[in-house]
């Protein structure tokens, strides 16, 4: 499988570079430190076409492959991830959900100002009794005839505050379970739909994720996508691209530790020498490169596959899964190489192991990648 990055491939990876070092660097730990929303970042982020990458030009979107959207995330996410998952969210989940699944209304209407970056989108799966278990719905959406009656709570929802658009997963016909749930589009507005206040978490600080809370909430036919039952389907299905997106981002947050960390030890000096020279910090730095190259090649697989046409499921679980692994390994390490230096924020790596705990948790546990793999390996 070739990985070998065409001209417009790095053209991508230079503007995404430039644009994180640029303009999101220099204010990322305040943002970080007191849980700013880069909106105006992300805005900048639309205008370069980062916010609905794989979207057909007719629908606003720039019409990249997904090789070059994980080139993109890698880097950004080397600087900031609270930036770099409301892209993922906009890009992977919501505006490849709506091309891959929406009617032409649907795209008319919704899709085009969110590939174009002129609004933001959210997902919304997730509630307080159905986290890995998506089956597990409470949040309810009545037939009423005309439209929907939508009623329930969904949490750690990325991108609550600063979205327009909401694909909402919830339950029409419980007695059939998983194929009676169905995904609607609310938009902020409507009456009867609260964001909640934002969560205070560990990492991706200046990321919104809030609680958002449905009560009687009118839903018009119309912004259901697909057939009735559907819902389920679409909800992995779009996470199976999403996993490519997270796995992009932990892979980007373990190379901003490595390269930070290559950096570091030429200028650190103890010992009468740069601790560039010491064996140990050597050997830390070529497990860490090796392990960087081996997640990059499971990030770049499972985007080619998708490229293709061919299935990718297990791929991108497996890309999911070992990325975040090495994410967190390898910012843990990027830490004692920093030594106390490392421990503190304007080094950047302590942010960026806070930063890469979540990658093992959302858009499916590491414990669910492993159901997922374990079902194409036995299957």
């Amino acid at each position: 499988m070739n990985f070998e990055l065409s001209e417009e491939h790095l053209m991508i990876e230079k503007m995404a570079r430039d644009f994180a070092v640029n303009e999101l660097l220099p204010g990322v730990i305040d943002r970080d430190e007191h849980q700013i929303m880069a909106t105006e970042y992300l805005k900048k982020m639309g205008e370069l076409g980062l916010m609905g990458m794989m979207v057909d030009p007719k629908y606003g979107g720039s019409g990249m492959d997904t090789l070059a959207y994980v080139i993109a995330m890698t880097e950004i996410s080397k600087i900031d991830n609270s930036c770099s998952v409301a892209m993922s969210v906009n890009n992977s989940l919501v505006c490849y959900g709506l091309e891959k699944y929406g009617n032409e209304e649907q795209k008319e209407k919704y899709l085009k100002p969110l590939a174009s970056g002129e609004k933001i989108g959210a997902f919304c799966l997730s509630e307080p009794e159905a986290g890995s278990d998506a089956t597990s719905q409470k949040t309810t959406a009545v037939d009423m005839g005309d439209y929907y009656l939508l009623n329930g709570t969904k949490n750690w929802i990325t991108n609550g505050t600063q979205a327009s658009t909401y694909l909402v997963i919830a339950q029409t016909n419980p007695e059939l379970k998983h194929k009676g749930i169905n995904v609607l589009i609310v938009e902020k507005g409507m009456e009867g739909f609260v964001v909640g206040p934002k969560e205070n978490k560990l990492g991706i600080r200046s990321s919104d994720t809030n609680t958002l809370l449905f009560n009687d909430v009118k839903v018009p036919k119309e912004n259901r996508i697909g057939a009735d039952g559907f819902g389920f389907k679409f909800a992995m299905s779009t996470l199976n691209g999403g996993r490519i997106g997270i796995a992009a981002q932990a892979l980007g947050i373990a190379m901003g530790a490595f390269e930070r960390s290559v950096a570091y030890a030429k200028e650190r000096s103890a010992f009468g020498d740069k601790i560039s020279k010491l064996q140990a910090i050597q050997f830390k730095l070529a497990d860490m490169a090796t392990e960087i190259e081996a997640a990059k090649l499971l990030v770049y697989k499972a985007a080619r596959l998708k490229n293709e046409g061919k299935d990718y499921s297990h791929a991108s679980a497996m890309a999911k899964l070992y990325a975040s692994k090495v994410a967190m390994e390898q910012t843990v390490e990027a830490i004692q190489i920093h030594g106390g230096y490392g421990y503190v924020k304007e080094y950047h790596v302590e942010r960026l192991m806070r930063d890469a705990k979540i990658t093992q948790i959302y858009e499916g546990t590491s414990e669910i990648q492993k159901v997922v793999i374990s079902r194409g390996v036995l299957s």
